[in-house]
């Protein structure tokens, strides 16, 4: 795993919940429902080579890793969403590795994060 990954920017989320703890938690289950599908569906796009659905994956991936301040991730995934929609794989494979790693680590934390909250 990526020893430097980028963490959650907690106070991003707080200001994002109003502090407001129960809405944390429904941001951070949705967000943890979500990782594990946004990893299966880009792995299967890149491996298919639909750079297409890859990048509207990445898209979608994008808009929920910035509510969390994973900044670094965010920009990643919107390489890859405009790598995809031009359809170049270069680059790619190395982007998604960084990603995927991102979105394991912010899993663990988070899960973390929720038996404290």
């Amino acid at each position: 795993m990526n020893n430097k990954f980028q963490p959650i920017n907690f106070e991003q989320l707080d200001e994002m919940s109003f502090g407001d703890d129960a809405f944390k938690k429904e941001l951070i289950d949705i967000f943890l429902e979500q990782i594990p599908e946004f990893i299966t569906n880009m792995k299967k796009y890149f491996a298919e080579n639909d750079l297409l659905s890859l990048s509207k994956e990445a898209h979608t991936a994008k808009s929920s890793v910035f509510i969390f301040g994973m900044q670094n991730t965010g920009e990643s995934l919107k390489t890859i969403q405009h790598l995809g929609e031009k359809e170049i794989k270069t680059g790619i494979p190395e982007l998604l590795e960084k990603v995927i790693a991102e979105l394991e680590n912010a899993d663990q934390e988070l899960k973390v994060f929720l038996e404290k909250l």
